[in-house]
């Protein structure tokens, strides 16, 4: 007797069974093994039918309104609100990757069904290094997993925390940052600054140092979001981007360099620019960096991670 027979074609891409409700064509709906798939058919199925869904492959999506989708971003879909997100919400499950760029006003997104991006650099993967100088400097988040949390204690000194990655990418291929970060503490003085973004190098005591770099910034005792880009050449300092962040909540950092003379950063696909960033002068290469410094304050703070990578391309601007 053979040890296995053939079930169904490997090349097939779908999956049968039995559905356990009626299914709409086209419904999205998320399998037993947590891949997204689309129900096939011209009619969908009754419920006790034996239902078959598509499992890979490019489909349009109805999209959030009012969010961006960048090329390949990651996007997860809203049970809810049947539409796709670059956000991750309570009742959302994993889409897959976005094909092209979506405006915030289109009402459609394509997406590579179940695919994942591919990075340079990402959080858990690969040599990671935790700099720090006095305070608490990079620790596990409670319970474990690959989110860290930067933290500074209530002790008058100078003190930095960093997180970034061994590897980096080229200025001239396009990175694309992408950072899932929380404020759990901003702290009660102006003596801390938080650092999100991308840049090529750190620095124990003053980012600013930092010859280039493209990046959010945060200033103690304030959740307002600021962006500041510097190329070695042309500095851009510390704009407001009206955006606020929520406290103890996680938001979604992109920041988008394919185009080297208009850097675009965005919160949860929110375009944050006020003014343009201009980082054609770079010479790199640059890597994922949160950055936290204080001066000599007792001031606390509690910045936790639990996405951080970059990606590069040759579809640049």
């Amino acid at each position: 007797m053979a040890e296995a027979t053939l079930s169904k074609d490997a090349n097939a891409n779908t999956v049968d069974f039995t559905a356990p409700a009626a299914l709409s064509s086209g419904e999205v709906i998320q399998l037993t093994d947590g891949r997204a798939g689309i129900v096939a058919g011209l009619a969908g199925f009754a419920s006790g039918d034996r239902a078959t869904v598509i499992v890979a492959g490019q489909f349009n999506v109805a999209k959030i309104s009012t969010l961006v989708c960048i090329d390949g971003c990651k996007l997860w879909f809203d049970r809810s609100a049947s539409t796709a997100s670059p956000v991750r919400t309570a009742d959302s499950f994993y889409l897959g990757t976005t094909v092209g760029d979506a405006a915030g006003t289109d009402s459609t997104v394509t997406v590579e069904l179940n695919a994942e991006p591919v990075y340079i650099a990402e959080l858990g993967k690969g040599q990671w290094t935790n700099g720090a100088t006095n305070g608490l400097g990079v620790l596990p988040t409670a319970y474990g997993g690959s989110e860290l949390t930067l933290a500074f204690d209530a002790v008058a000194e100078v003190a930095m925390a960093a997180l970034y990655p061994g590897d980096t990418v080229p200025v001239a291929d396009g990175p694309i940052f992408e950072g899932e970060i929380a404020i759990y503490d901003i702290g009660n003085a102006a003596a801390l600054d938080i650092s999100i973004g991308l840049a090529n190098g750190t620095h124990a005591t003053d980012f600013d140092a930092v010859t280039e770099s493209a990046i959010f910034h945060l200033d103690g005792s304030s959740l307002s979001i600021y962006t500041e880009s510097d190329d070695g050449s042309t500095e851009v300092a510390a704009t407001d981007t009206t955006l606020v962040a929520v406290d103890d909540t996680y938001a979604l950092y992109w920041i988008d360099a394919r185009d080297l003379t208009d850097v675009k950063f965005y919160v949860n696909g929110v375009l944050a620019n006020a003014v343009t960033h201009d980082v054609s002068a770079a010479t790199g290469p640059l890597f994922p960096i949160v950055h936290l410094e204080k001066t000599s304050d007792d001031t606390l703070a509690d910045v936790r991670v639990r996405h951080l990578a970059v990606r590069s391309t040759d579809l640049t601007s």
